[in-house]
């Protein structure tokens, strides 16, 4: 099976205060939901009030990080066996959350 990211930056997710605990809820009962029938791998959400870093093979600890990297918002890895398979729960996760969902397949490597 493949390991897909499904991911939104965080400025996608425009919502009302109201709206949040509703959006909280259905994206939890997704990921529940991908739980149940054993594809999910990892979810989260980025810290975004911590600065991120860039750690060189020296050890050396930079706040200057690649150029027009960015990452924020929040995230699922979910193993599943084709491609539309994952296209339908980018879907639950678009409706979840009320925002369209990025989709990337990650490379096979067999020591992961």
């Amino acid at each position: 099976m493949t390991k897909y990211l499904i991911s939104f930056p965080s400025e996608a997710m425009v919502l009302t205060e109201e709206e949040f605990p509703a959006v909280v809820a259905e994206s939890h009962a997704v990921i529940a939901a991908a739980k149940a029938v054993g594809v999910y791998v990892f979810a989260g959400g980025i810290a975004e009030q911590v600065d991120p870093v860039l750690v060189s093979g020296d050890g050396a600890v930079s706040s200057e990080l690649y150029p027009g990297s960015r990452l924020s918002g929040g995230f699922a890895v979910l193993e599943v066996p084709t491609r539309a398979e994952a296209e339908d729960w980018a879907r639950k996760f678009a409706a979840a959350c009320r925002c369209a969902q990025e989709l990337r397949e990650f490379m096979y490597d067999p020591a992961s």
